[in-house]
């Protein structure tokens, strides 16, 4: 395994800039996860890294040595892609061993690590079948299984769920997790799930228009996002947003809604209140939002409730309440301020310096 760094690394084509001076620092043996919007730059990013794509700019570091302009094989890499690109012809053993082939890699080497691999992966009772004879999952393992034979310094993954249905992306994701823990190994992730990136990392990026928005655990992305941006990509439901105005120490949503907020880096301005629909609870720091309710969805334990505030604006909210409501009642919901974030016009985090 080893650590990646990215120093002022930019990518164009022609006169459109794709990435922009970016750096990150991956640390060795860790699960980093870059996610974001598609078009955001996440798989140049990874393609970067890999040398599939030239560098416009900047440097490229893999286990501390500049790997700029090394050929991807020099790289000590091993890339996963979103579509399987099995052999149709090839075994699963084949198709696991091919890359220790094709460096000319001895028999006897080539059978144990086959067999090491197919292990680790659960494939041993399929090693002789072939790829239209797997479902798309053990497809996908079989795909892993080819990258792992090469004993890489950093596995890179490119969207490689987003072939399977619902049911197998959850599977996989634990699969993926687990096959970290056993490998402990540098591993690169891209996906437009957020779900995936909570799940998976020990570091997510996120990414927004060839630029970092933000890094961090899952949890410092959830609880503490800089912007709005990430504040609304991070979740599930995301993040309620509710237009509000700040003036004097007060954040005023509608005539019968308002609170303290002693010190925000602005005055007599819009500013924009976050809350996540699991934060609509009695608190000691409360207040009630009155919400018309347009649908409800029940889960069994919980359900949500989305509806409207105001003049259009929409709410989600997680009601774990035993009260009937009806859709097109107007209900009030208690809101824990202590939980509410603060952004300004921009969507550029307001933090405040003390509550009242």
């Amino acid at each position: 395994m080893a650590s990646v760094e990215l120093a002022g690394v930019s990518k164009s084509f022609g006169n459109f800039a794709v990435i922009e001076e970016l750096n990150l620092e991956i640390e060795e043996g860790s699960f980093t996860v870059f996610v974001g919007p598609s078009g955001c730059g996440k798989s140049t990013l990874l393609r970067l890294i890999a040398g599939l794509e030239d560098v416009s700019d900047g440097t490229v570091r893999i286990g501390g040595t500049d790997m700029t302009d090394a050929d991807p094989v020099a790289r000590g890499i091993a890339m996963v892609f979103q579509n399987y690109a099995l052999y149709p012809h090839m075994t699963v053993e084949d198709n696991i061993g091919f890359p220790l082939r094709m460096q000319g890699t001895d028999k006897a080497t080539t059978t144990r690590r086959v067999a090491e691999a197919a292990e680790i992966l659960q494939l041993d009772s399929l090693l002789k079948r072939k790829p239209a004879q797997l479902s798309g999952g053990q497809r996908q393992r079989v795909a892993i299984g080819r990258a792992i034979v090469r004993d890489p310094d950093v596995f890179l993954f490119d969207e490689p769920l987003s072939n399977l249905d619902a049911e197998l992306r959850v599977s996989m994701r634990v699969e993926i997790a687990k096959l970290h823990q056993t490998l402990g190994a540098t591993m690169i992730y891209v996906t437009h799930d957020q779900t995936e990136a909570m799940t998976l990392a020990d570091k997510i990026v996120v990414m927004r228009a060839g630029r970092i928005e933000q890094t961090g655990t899952p949890s410092q992305l959830y609880a503490d996002p800089d912007t709005q941006f990430v504040a609304g990509f991070i979740g599930s439901p995301r993040m309620n947003f509710l237009k509000a105005h700040y003036a004097d120490g007060m954040v005023t949503l509608g005539p019968d809604v308002a609170w303290p907020v002693a010190s925000l880096p602005t005055e007599n301005s819009e500013i924009i209140v976050g809350i996540r629909p699991e934060h609509f609870v009695p608190a000691p720091q409360n207040t009630n939002l009155p919400v018309l309710v347009e649908v409800l969805e029940n889960l069994g334990g919980t359900r949500y409730v989305y509806g409207q505030f105001g003049a259009e604006q929409p709410v989600i909210v997680e009601d774990r309440r035993d009260v009937e409501i009806k859709p097109g009642e107007t209900c009030s919901f208690p809101l824990d301020l202590s939980k509410a974030i603060y952004f300004d016009a921009t969507g550029k985090r307001l933090r405040p310096t003390g509550r009242d």
